[in-house]
């Protein structure tokens, strides 16, 4: 499809995202204190190289240059995160000022330059302390983050339209508590089910904060994909059910239904483990949402092994990203296609973007034709849903620029923006300009 706009709206928007402890760096300056991040990568082979977000991309000092910069791109929107331990440290108590102050500069500068704040409140970095208390496991740390959502909401409240409460809980719960891949590294099945909750618990008071206090536009992100069955023997049917339960309707069913999936907690149960619901849990945790974030990257096929709590992921032999994640686009079509019937809530691509390994910055260009082609067939894939009745009202770009990318540090970049770690020069890369180009044509195009 020569353009892959084709079939959206007028009023669809775009936008790029970024998160805070991926790119701001001063990880220990103005009163900001630990996040389960910078204790997490200090932990010998956490992350590859060692590496952390202690410098990242600079972006708290160089705030203005970089706003100047998305400005530039003509998107609507900018997806940011705000880091609680630079904004309340230690996760309890009164604000810092100072933390308060540059999020309050980045809102300003925004609006300034014509670009729509989004924020989002959570994007992984809970307070070291928070997390010494108990983590996502304890049941306190749900109030702590509605108290939190408070907090940014007296700061901002008055200028910044649209609200997410968190990003991707699967990882905040499955890699942090299960797996152990991200912070704060523990592995316990049980543990990262009580963490599920309690990240479900804290979208809901924290919505109920928010609502209280006039927020018209409210929502959560959740990354998903879609599951398949490698084949129609009833063990494969049933390791694709498992994990498309786990991905998304563990979420989204008591985010839209008010009910945890049976089968689901079927699953949890003969694994020893269950979630950890109060009375009137469910009725907070499906306070209504205005939107539905989707962060889409790739879809799976699933084997059963010998383990009915783990499926074998079949390759299909498509191109891969750097990240090793297989390209499906049409999958995009699908899962926004089966939630808009599954869910019926209006939704936005919160991310979405690749990791590629670009090539060096050649007379101020950068070549990367593979992620201009991976965006290109996924927004013509989010079309596609739009085509079929999905209500999805706009796009943002994972990722504004490459940044420190969790456990695999500096080593994978998903920037449309090229950045040099040892200057901190920041370069459109081929991908930005064909984005900007894409999105600042007429709209009747």
């Amino acid at each position: 499809m020569s353009n892959p706009r084709e079939g959206l709206p007028a009023d669809f928007f775009w936008g790029v995202a970024t998160s805070a402890y991926q790119i701001e760096g001063a990880w220990d300056e103005d009163g900001r204190t630990l996040s389960i991040w910078d204790t997490f990568s200090r932990r010998p082979g956490a992350v590859v190289n060692g590496e952390t977000g202690d410098v990242a991309c600079d972006h708290y000092h160089r705030m203005p240059a970089d706003v100047a910069m998305i400005a530039g791109l003509g998107v609507d929107k900018y997806r940011f995160s705000v880091s609680w331990p630079r904004i309340q440290p230690g996760g309890r108590g009164p604000v810092n000022p100072k933390g308060v102050d540059f999020y309050s500069r980045l809102v300003d500068e925004l609006l300034d330059k014509g670009v729509d704040p989004w924020l989002t409140l959570y994007h992984w970095d809970l307070p070291q302390e928070l997390e010494d208390a108990g983590g996502w496991p304890h049941r306190d740390t749900a109030y702590r983050f509605a108290e939190f959502a408070g907090l940014v909401h007296d700061a901002l409240g008055d200028r910044v339209p649209t609200w997410t409460t968190l990003n991707e809980p699967w990882c905040s719960a499955m890699l942090g508590y299960d797996t152990g891949r991200h912070a704060p590294g523990r592995t316990n099945f049980a543990e990262a089910m009580r963490a599920t909750h309690h990240l479900l618990l804290a979208h809901g008071l924290a919505a109920r904060e928010l609502r209280s206090r006039g927020v018209a536009s409210l929502g959560i992100t959740l990354n998903m994909g879609t599951h398949s069955a490698a084949s129609d023997d009833p063990r494969d049917v049933d390791a694709a059910r498992r994990a498309d339960g786990l991905g998304t309707r563990i979420y989204l069913d008591p985010l839209v239904h008010g009910r945890y999936p049976e089968d689901v907690l079927a699953d949890i149960a003969a694994r020893g483990a269950g979630m950890p619901v109060h009375p009137g849990d469910l009725e907070i945790i499906s306070t209504p949402l205005d939107v539905v974030g989707v962060n889409y990257y790739t879809s799976h096929v699933h084997k059963a092994t010998g383990d009915p709590a783990v499926s074998e992921v079949v390759p299909q032999g498509r191109p891969v990203t750097a990240m090793g994640w297989e390209i499906v686009p049409e999958g995009f079509t699908s899962l926004l296609v089966r939630l808009h019937e599954d869910y019926g809530v209006p939704m936005v691509i919160t991310e979405n973007g690749a990791a590629f390994d670009d090539l060096d910055v050649e007379d101020g260009h950068v070549a990367d034709t593979d992620r201009v082609e991976y965006l290109k067939s996924h927004i013509g894939a989010v079309a596609a849903a739009v085509r079929a009745g999905a209500d999805v009202r706009g796009y943002l770009a994972w990722s504004l620029m490459d940044n420190f990318e969790w456990g695999y540090g500096y080593g994978k970049r998903f920037g449309i923006v090229r950045v040099d770690y040892e200057t901190q020069q920041r370069t459109l890369k081929q991908s930005a300009r064909w984005f900007r180009d894409l999105i600042t044509r007429p709209r009747s195009s």
